[in-house]
């Protein structure tokens, strides 16, 4: 016959597991600290209800006749076994793992799933008084006949323990597993995942993980290499290359002064030789823009020097420009854009107006609060342009083949706002500023293009001055000029 009093004391044991469940939903996962100690609690109040009414854990129901009580006291006896496996798994967890850290989250379910294997046979030895030892015997068998058959999930299992023990990565760094690069975005107990660039996720099994060649980009986090690779025609001399991509180089603020960068020859056939230009930045979402850039200030420095980029068979066939006969002075006037409003015949009587001005390294160009008697454009050479910030004179960008200067002057006899020194050797071509002006008076597109370029020049010497330090966009002046 069924005692009220124990069944009604069993169903609150229920009940006190279905509290637990609930609040351990509800709490903020923030919270671990109130969660464990709550859980905790649950589960010494749900030991003493079910002592007090005479189930033990440690041995089988005590109501052998009564087919309800016997039922509902094993059910609540197996139970308080898998309740405590999975309060000690979370008090074990809240001690000894940092949550912050991903890798803990691999340990936690091997720590968990063994903490489990061991309630369960116990509660199978204890409650329900199965025999334990043949049950891991037969176990050990089936286990070996598993092991046989995944063996390549055991083996990522294996792998991704040591992966998270000795971490050549981490969540949110940037690596490349063999040829697959992207943004590592989980590392569980199977595989690694990775965020491509094209947006597409790859998941890398831990065995293969563990035996590639990994390269992580997001190490040392402080100092990260960009490298661009070109092709030059094989006839042209190496030097020449070489000194033309040094130019190249410094010819941006974004590669770190720290450490040197390099232009060297990769490879070489008989048709051209690969160069390498290799330096490095600060940051490694600065990658993609600083590549992007170093590319273009490769093009405009080889052109400055008469050098055309690929291979032989492609250098064969010269530019059209350049197959018209027209100097560099021409040239520059032609890929200008302040100067595409000219006619083609204006642009001639510029070309052969224009005086070339040869200036050594470190020399200054045109001084702060200077007014310049004419407009120069940089032919080859890298030129820094420094403003003043009440104090000191603070570099804002750096100019090369292409772009102007001197055009406050030629405006309104305004001061130059700004210092234009040499960091290497640089020739330029002046043009007067009678011979300009002439020009101004006959095209107003063409002041109000120089208008436009001091502005974006004013405001860039605004930005540094009230955000102190600013990441100055490199090489806008040149990209303003030569957009279409």
């Amino acid at each position: 016959m069924i005692e009220i009093p124990q069944l009604f004391t069993l169903i609150a044991g229920f009940m006190l597991l279905a509290l637990d469940l609930l609040v351990w939903h509800f709490t903020p996962s923030v919270r671990i600290l109130q969660r464990t100690l709550v859980r905790v609690a649950i589960f010494l109040l749900f030991s003493w209800l079910i002592i007090a009414v005479g189930v033990s854990p440690l041995q089988p129901s005590p109501w052998p006749d009564d087919v309800a009580l016997n039922m509902l006291s094993t059910v609540l006896a197996v139970l308080w076994w898998f309740f405590a496996a999975r309060t000690l798994t979370v008090v074990l967890s809240s001690m000894f793992f940092n949550r912050g850290e991903h890798s803990a989250r691999l340990f936690q379910d091997i720590m968990g799933a063994g903490i489990f294997l061991i309630a369960i046979a116990a509660a199978a030895g204890y409650v329900m008084q199965l025999p334990v030892k043949g049950l891991l015997a037969t176990s050990g068998g089936m286990a070996i006949v598993g092991g046989l058959a995944l063996r390549s999930t055991l083996s990522d299992l294996f792998s991704g323990i040591v992966l998270n023990t000795t971490k050549p990565y981490q969540v949110d760094d940037y690596v490349q597993i063999d040829s697959i690069e992207g943004r590592v975005v989980d590392i569980d107990w199977r595989a690694t995942h990775l965020m491509t660039s094209l947006g597409s996720m790859a998941v890398i099994p831990n065995a293969i993980v563990a035996n590639a060649k990994v390269l992580n980009f997001s190490r040392p986090v402080d100092v990260h290499g960009v490298s661009v690779t070109l092709q030059v025609p094989a006839q042209i001399r190496p030097g020449r290359v070489i000194e033309a991509l040094e130019r190249a180089l410094q010819g941006t603020r974004q590669l770190l002064g720290t450490h040197s960068a390099k232009a060297s020859v990769k490879s070489s056939t008989t048709d051209y030789i690969e160069y390498e230009m290799r330096g490095f930045i600060a940051s490694l979402s600065q990658r993609t823009e600083v590549c992007n850039q170093l590319f273009d200030l490769a093009h405009r420095h080889l052109e400055a020097a008469g050098i055309k980029l690929g291979n032989g068979s492609q250098a064969a066939a010269a530019p059209g420009n350049v197959a018209q006969g027209w100097s560099r002075q021409r040239l520059l006037l032609e890929d200008v854009k302040i100067f595409r409003s000219l006619s083609s015949v204006q642009r001639d009587q510029l070309a052969e107006a224009m005086r070339v001005v040869e200036c050594h390294a470190d020399q200054v160009v045109l001084e702060y609060e200077e007014v310049s008697d004419c407009l120069m454009i940089i032919s080859t050479g890298v030129i820094s342009l420094a403003v003043h910030d009440g104090e000191r004179l603070l570099e804002a960008t750096r100019m090369g083949p292409g772009e102007v200067l001197g055009e406050e002057g030629i405006l309104a006899d305004a001061r130059s706002r700004g210092q234009f020194r040499c960091i290497t050797g640089c020739v330029l071509f002046r043009i007067d500023k009678a011979m300009l002006r002439t020009h101004l008076e006959a095209s107003g597109e063409l002041k109000a293009a120089l208008n436009k370029l001091q502005l974006f020049r004013q405001g860039v010497r605004q930005s540094l001055l009230l955000q102190k330090p600013v990441e100055i966009k490199k090489g806008g002046f040149l990209r303003w000029l030569k957009s279409a």
